[in-house]
């Protein structure tokens, strides 16, 4: 990578929503059962975003994670029950992660306009990072094997999160800076729509490798803000 692009993907790390990585933190004092049981986790995040749901091995898992085959098993039961505590673990991060990014953007902000634009900005360059493209593509592959934890996830990470999002547009309002809002979810979904909507579908289709061109983040972002504010500006 040039100079330049190492800054892109240092800044695309710290803005990241959720990184596979994330599953294995490391907690001082923590004892041996929990260390393994978030080493196999990180593995098997790693090898279901890799192969799939049908292509992931229990074997590779207990071979990336140190232990053996058993003690997967014995943590988690079935490959079943691996997959669903991964889907509804990184739910609960992307969550998190989206949380924080609105808290950073637009509390506090006195230019609707400039904190909009950083939020798509953030957006933009969290959700369409290789990591959260994989699991998005993942969970949808698996929704009709398992409806009730791919919804989940949908449900607990990225609905709760836009409702989050409203709140936090309303906030704007009461400060004067956007309008009244009928239906402030509602505003949250276009809003993140208008974002998200052509780089997400052209990665689900195209793949994590067709990156955006040079500025066409930048671009997106600035013309999200335009007819947000067209519709909601005070």
């Amino acid at each position: 990578m040039t100079t330049e692009e190492d800054a892109v993907e240092e800044y695309r790390q710290r803005a990241a929503v959720w990184q596979p990585e994330q599953a294995a933190p490391t907690i001082e004092g923590e004892g041996r059962t929990p260390r393994k049981r978030r080493a196999i986790l990180a593995a098997a995040t790693e090898v279901f975003l890799q192969h799939g749901y049908l292509g992931a091995s229990m074997d590779e898992v207990a071979a990336k994670a140190g232990v053996s085959k058993q003690t997967v098993y014995k943590q988690f039961e079935n490959k079943e029950r691996l997959f669903a505590e991964i889907v509804l673990g990184t739910s609960d991060q992307l969550m998190d992660g989206l949380l924080q990014a609105y808290a950073e953007t637009l509390d506090g902000a006195t230019d609707a306009r400039e904190a909009l634009r950083a939020l798509a900005r953030r957006l933009l360059d969290s959700l369409t990072s290789d990591s959260v493209l994989q699991l998005r593509r993942l969970v949808i592959a698996e929704a009709d094997r398992f409806p009730e934890v791919c919804g989940a996830w949908f449900t607990s990470g990225f609905e709760n999160s836009l409702e989050a999002l409203g709140t936090a547009l309303t906030r704007l309002t009461e400060r004067g800076l956007l309008r009244e809002l009928d239906d402030p979810t509602l505003a949250a979904y276009q809003f993140a729509g208008l974002v998200m909507y052509k780089p997400m579908n052209r990665a689900m289709f195209a793949g994590t490798r067709q990156r955006p061109k040079p500025g066409e983040l930048d671009k997106l972002a600035d013309q999200a803000t335009a007819v947000f504010l067209a519709a909601y500006g005070a």
